[in-house]
């Protein structure tokens, strides 16, 4: 799950963690009315969950309240595309009225978690304001880790580490040092996936503040934190991923055209990486789950048909713990219940595969079985590509 810039710098400020003075608005009036609270110079932006706003139009310097004001009908409600948002975009429905700060150094600071180490490593980079991905691929060396082994937990030793890996004048360790522990607090006491400060800055008169703030949570372990569930914005999330998830459904949009439904993470990986290979592109990832019901399987594919972009729908399906017959049961209840126009590509193997078949045989729809993953694959190509 992921919140808004300005809900992670509220949890950053219950931690220690400095932060700009500011509030959100939701209409230009009120945009105006805090740079007025704020006085001078502030910086507006737009509250999605997306990096390079900036870049996008989405961060505007305003010197007055009326430049305050104007920068707020610009941002308010335009259709915001950022290297995040994919090109479609995400609506902007409000804004954050921050103090406008004289800057000395831009800095990154982030933890995440490192699959092939098994922990939360702590990174940090010269290498402000830009995406620690671009970071990464240029410059490596500019980026300082500290791994923190679970089992011993965070010292000052790490905090310590990061600091001095920044080049920071010596009267910057300590505040830098307490930040980050601050940082490393909030990562374990919320289950936290990964939480970033970037940039993270100095300024003129050497404050450490943190400029922009990302926090993503552990889906898994939301159940533990009501209070970070209420943080949830619906309206930052797709409607087809949305409604899949009041199904129970593992669902993820993409760019292409071929819609897939497929049982196992594992099978829908694979799945995706063999459409592409024939010349396809996946419209999403969907994977309904080991123990998927007939209405599960139902729902899954109105989904599928409800995204305009797809023009064949793929049902690639191995029966162990989700048995075919269910799968099959499910394909012919939505289509009694939907326009069942696109072709429909099948391939189903597995626990009662062959009453399965029966089944779909004796819908009267119009389908089309593929024998094996790599027929299934040519056939939906070839119908993705008229």
């Amino acid at each position: 799950m992921k919140i808004h810039e300005f809900q992670a710098k509220k949890i950053f400020s219950d931690y220690g963690i400095p932060v700009p003075e500011g509030e959100t608005a939701r209409t230009p009036e009120a945009a105006k009315q805090i740079a007025e609270k704020l006085g001078g110079t502030v910086v507006v932006k737009a509250q999605i969950h997306a990096g390079g706003r900036g870049k996008g139009g989405g961060v505007k310097l305003a010197k007055s309240p009326d430049e305050a004001c104007e920068n707020a009908k610009q941002i308010i409600g335009m259709n915001l595309v950022t290297h995040q948002t994919g090109p479609e975009g995400q609506k902007v429905k409000q804004v954050l009225i921050e103090k406008g700060l004289e800057i000395e150094k831009e800095l990154y600071l982030g933890i995440a978690v490192d699959r092939s180490q098994g922990c939360p490593v702590i990174m940090a980079s010269e290498a402000g304001g830009m995406e620690i991905e671009e970071v990464a691929a240029k410059t490596p060396e500019k980026i300082i880790k500290a791994a923190v082994d679970p089992a011993t937990g965070f010292s000052g030793m790490h905090a310590r580490k990061i600091a001095y890996g920044l080049n920071l004048d010596k009267d910057l360790i300590k505040p830098a040092s307490k930040i980050i522990a601050g940082l490393y607090k909030i990562f374990t006491d919320k289950n936290c996936s990964l939480i970033e400060i970037n940039p993270f800055i100095i300024t003129k008169d050497q404050n450490l503040l943190a400029l922009d703030g990302k926090i993503n949570f552990d889906d898994d372990a939301l159940y533990r934190h009501p209070d970070i569930k209420e943080l949830y914005d619906p309206d930052e999330q797709d409607p087809l991923e949305l409604e899949a998830s009041k199904h129970g459904l593992n669902y993820i949009k993409l760019d292409g055209n071929v819609g897939c439904m497929v049982n196992g993470a594992g099978l829908a990986m694979a799945t995706m990486d063999i459409i592409k290979l024939a010349g396809g592109e996946p419209a999403n990832f969907l994977d309904v789950g080991g123990g998927a019901s007939s209405e599960q399987v139902e729902n899954a594919l109105k989904i599928l048909l409800s995204d305009k972009n797809v023009k064949v729908v793929l049902i690639n399906i191995f029966g162990g713990i989700l048995r075919c017959d269910r799968v099959a049961r499910g394909i012919v209840e939505a289509a009694k219940k939907t326009d069942l126009h696109l072709p429909n590509i099948i391939r189903l193997e597995g626990t009662n595969v062959e009453e399965a078949r029966k089944i779909l045989q004796e819908s009267g729809l119009n389908l089309d079985f593929a024998t094996t993953f790599d027929d299934a694959a040519q056939k939906v190509a070839k119908h993705a590509a008229l």
